[in-house]
């Protein structure tokens, strides 16, 4: 057990569109140095979460907290301001860009600020990115090649790579290897696993079980717009999982200790 602060707290966080429940009466932490998974079948609200908490979109009602201040975001600008840093699954890169100009993008260093005709320090972003690369553990033989010319896996790299190096409080990561090979699942799984070890928060949302329990200390299971309970996933297995995610089991039917999201469940850590 932790007394530790959350880097993230939410409380009855909804979002209804019309008549649409997406979202209703969600509670969630992420402690300190924690990754946490966010798994739950197509149209679960999962989505709809994660556009919550990084400003995408404005929740009807719920509280959301950040190293226990409450805060507003209006846009996904703000999240990042604040030391939130997301990495979806369209990666947000430019491929007809290179790497430092990726990692940097909207984020330039100038030698001579003039708005949109500034002067910009090349120099000083290479030599950063290259720095960025290095701590998460990412080898780009060649930093001046644009990404167009690059697989999928060293374009996630380097997503993930940006996120790790200005992310302050935590990262989400959305389906990171989704369209990946086996091979290049691996290498960003070996990322992820040296972000964990660095102590950097971690939210996952991926229906990749295998993946689920080798990257995350918790999971949270979503089901038709609510969040149903949360397990630590040393106390819990893929067939368990899947029965929450499906139905088959009701969160009523657990130990008391995991049946709902509780203070003393929700303080544990690994």
């Amino acid at each position: 057990m932790t007394t530790s602060k959350p880097v993230l707290e939410i409380s009855k966080l909804t979002k209804h569109y019309g008549g649409v429940k997406a979202l209703t009466d969600a509670n969630f932490r992420l402690m300190p140095g924690e990754h946490v998974a966010i798994v739950g079948d197509n149209g679960a609200g999962k989505s709809t979460f994660v556009r919550l908490i990084t400003g995408a979109e404005q929740p009807n009602s719920g509280d959301l907290l950040l190293d226990g201040k409450k805060v507003s975001f209006k846009s996904p600008l703000d999240a990042r301001d604040q030391g939130m840093e997301t990495v979806y699954q369209t990666l947000a890169l430019a491929e007809d860009l290179d790497v430092p100009a990726n990692i940097f993008l909207g984020r330039e260093i100038t030698r001579i600020n003039l708005g949109p005709l500034s002067i910009l320090n090349h120099k000083a972003m290479r030599e950063q990115s290259t720095s960025m690369l290095s701590t998460t553990g990412v080898k780009i033989q060649d930093m001046s090649e644009s990404l167009r010319g690059m697989s999928g896996g060293q374009r996630q790299c380097v997503a993930i790579a940006r996120a790790a190096g200005f992310a302050k409080k935590l990262i989400i990561l959305d389906e990171p290897t989704a369209a990946l090979g086996v091979a290049e699942t691996a290498r960003v799984e070996q990322i992820i696993q040296g972000l964990k070890a660095r102590g950097i928060p971690l939210i996952i949302i991926s229906h990749n079980l295998r993946q689920v329990f080798d990257l995350a200390d918790r999971i949270y299971v979503f089901r038709q717009g609510r969040i149903i309970c949360n397990r630590l996933t040393s106390q819990t297995n893929p067939q368990e999982i899947v029965g929450l995610i499906t139905g088959a089991i009701d969160p009523a039917s657990l130990a008391p200790e995991h049946a709902k999201i509780t203070e003393e469940t929700l303080e544990e850590t690994v």
